[in-house]
């Protein structure tokens, strides 16, 4: 299958898609471009901010919880308020947040790393009830950070590592239960993991850096499809529309030649491929 433009402005790292589903209306990130942006029936949105801003989720019908490089932050979307939340390495110039998702206790998972991704200089941590814990270290690129539809379970990875990890969470808190496991393994086949969601059956749809494409892969690592993008860079999947059917990519234009960009004109666009699975709406952040 191949995606369709959802919208054509060109990020240069696009990331973070969240489809609100109070709003029915999809967000997601520019980091680099410092922008929020949307779009609805009556056309683009878009917010500018002054750091590096990359993940979110959903408070309530107007509120977003905002992951920038140096806080976590409310933002209301009546109003373009922001308001400070926690640090997020805030002593640290080096590092950005990046990749991030909340899960069914109301907490929110978000990682940092270095703003020319050197190596280890990132992590991962959860934010529940005020608390902000660092629950993986000396993470270089973090990613595909989401959670099985029934059981008690983190995914992410380290892209550079080329392996997806699973973590046992604890049924009644969601942190983290003894060490990871190996999930998906894809050094062989030299694929880049990069944003990742699952479905309502725990497919994980995974986007996967250079390849064009966002790849699913069944509960034991095995690859049951791909949906094609025209952006090689392509970010990060997020379910949305109607039944929330619908699954949203973004992508990315950052360090590619002019020559490839002419090549593929759609590089850095977000896509949108329609009646692709069963997707499920994502928790709500509570503080």
């Amino acid at each position: 299958m191949t995606a369709e433009i959802f919208d054509d402005r060109i990020c240069i790292l696009g990331e973070g898609p969240l489809w609100h589903p109070e709003r029915n209306q999809l967000y997601w990130f520019d980091i680099l471009g410092n922008r929020l942006m949307s779009r609805n029936e009556t056309g683009p949105q878009e917010w500018q901010f002054d750091e590096n801003i990359s993940a979110a989720g959903w408070m309530d019908d107007t509120t977003l919880l905002i992951a920038s490089e140096t806080a976590l932050s409310t933002f209301d979307l009546s109003n373009g308020e922001t308001t400070y939340v926690h640090g997020l390495e805030a002593d640290n110039p080096a590092t950005r947040s990046n990749d991030g998702r909340a899960d069914r206790w109301g907490g929110f998972w978000i990682g940092t790393m270095g703003k020319h991704a050197e190596p280890k200089a990132g992590a991962i941590y959860r934010f529940w009830k005020g608390e902000l814990r660092k629950v993986v270290s000396n993470v270089s690129i973090p990613n595909a950070i989401c959670f099985a539809p029934e059981t008690p379970m983190a995914y992410y990875t380290d892209t550079l590592t080329k392996k997806v990890m699973c973590q046992t969470l604890d049924p009644e808190t969601g942190w983290p239960m003894g060490k990871p496991d190996l999930h998906l393994d894809l050094t062989t086949d030299n694929i880049n993991p990069d944003g990742a969601v699952t479905d309502d059956t725990g497919n994980l749809w995974l986007a996967e850096w250079a390849s064009f494409r966002v790849s699913c892969y069944d509960t034991s690592g095995t690859r049951l499809s791909s949906v094609l993008t025209g952006s090689a860079q392509t970010s990060c999947p997020a379910w949305g529309g109607p039944g929330l059917r619908d699954l949203y990519m973004t992508s990315a234009a950052v360090g590619l030649s002019a020559q490839h960009k002419t090549d593929h004109p759609d590089t850095g666009k977000t896509f949108v491929a329609t009646h692709v699975g069963q997707g499920r709406a994502e928790p709500k952040v509570i503080l």
